[in-house]
C-alpha cells in the first residue's frame, strides 16, 4: 500500500487529538471544487510513500500520537484499507476516516469490525438529481443514504461536512442536507476556497460572505446536535 501524502503531526485534522494524516491517491468523484486535484486526476504522478515509512513513524512516536487520519482522494477505494487500519490499531492508534460515503459496503465492514473511532463524511449537496453537479459524476444516492445511516447508528463519533460552493450549494439546500443527516453529532459548513480547484472556472468564483454562511448555520441547528463553521 502506498500513499500520496503524509503529514507527520497535525492538531487541525482531528479536533482535540494529536494525529498524523495520510492521503490515499485516487477518487471516484470529480468534484469541480476539489482542492486535491492531483490526487484525483493524476495519482500516478505523485511521489508515493511506502507503507513501511508510515508504520515505522507511528511505532516510533506512539508515545505522543493519539491517532491517524486517513484521507484522500477516497480511501475506501483501496482494497488494502482494512488491513492497514488493523496494522495501525496494533500499534495503539485511534483512527479517523475521511470519506465521500460512496462505498457503504466498505464503511459497514470497517464499522462492524470496530476499526473506526471517528468518521467524517462529505455531503456535497442535497441528495437529489443535483448531486451529480457537485461530484462531476453520476452517484448512487442510496449508497450515500446507507452510509449516513450506518455512521449515525454506529455510535462512533462523527461529523458530516458540506463545502458551501456558490451555485452548487444554495442556502435552502442546507435544510435538505441536514434533514438527510438529522440527529448527527456534528454538521460542518466549510467555506469554499477558490485558489486551487479541479474546474479552473471555479478558481475565480467569489465565496459566500460570512453573513450567508452564518445564516446557513442557523438553519441547520434544529436538525443536528452541533453545527460548526470552518474556514472563515
Amino acid at each position: 500500500m502506498r500513499f500520496a501524502g503524509f503529514i507527520k503531526t497535525t492538531l487541525l485534522d482531528w479536533d482535540g487529538m494529536v494525529a498524523c494524516t495520510v492521503y490515499l491517491p485516487g477518487c471516484n468523484f470529480r468534484c469541480p471544487f476539489c482542492h486535491n486535484k492531483d490526487l484525483v486526476l493524476h495519482p500516478e504522478d505523485n511521489q508515493l510513500i511506502e507503507e513501511s515509512i508510515i508504520l515505522d513513524f507511528v511505532e516510533e512516536n506512539s508515545d505522543f500520537l493519539d491517532g491517524v487520519v486517513i484521507s484522500g482522494g477516497e480511501p475506501t477505494l483501496n482494497p488494502e484499507l482494512h488491513r492497514f487500519i488493523k496494522e495501525l490499531r496494533s500499534r495503539g492508534m485511534m483512527i479517523k476516516l475521511d470519506t465521500n460515503g460512496s462505498r457503504s459496503d466498505v464503511l459497514e465492514d470497517l464499522l462492524g469490525a470496530g476499526l473506526l473511532d471517528y468518521v467524517a463524511m462529505d455531503v456535497k449537496a442535497s441528495l437529489d438529481d443535483r448531486y451529480s453537479m457537485a461530484t462531476g459524476v453520476n452517484v448512487d444516492l442510496q449508497a450515500l443514504r446507507d452510509s449516513i445511516r450506518l455512521i449515525i447508528d454506529s455510535g462512533v463519533d462523527h461529523e458530516f461536512r458540506t463545502t458551501v460552493v456558490p451555485h452548487i450549494v444554495r442556502e435552502e439546500d442546507v435544510d435538505s442536507i441536514t434533514e438527510s443527516v438529522r440527529g448527527a453529532r456534528r454538521y460542518s459548513l466549510q467555506q469554499f476556497r477558490p485558489k486551487v480547484t479541479l474546474d479552473e472556472n471555479l478558481s475565480v468564483l467569489d465565496p459566500y460572505p460570512e453573513s450567508k454562511i452564518l445564516e446557513m448555520a442557523r438553519r441547520a441547528k434544529p436538525r443536528v446536535q452541533k453545527v460548526q463553521i470552518k474556514g472563515l
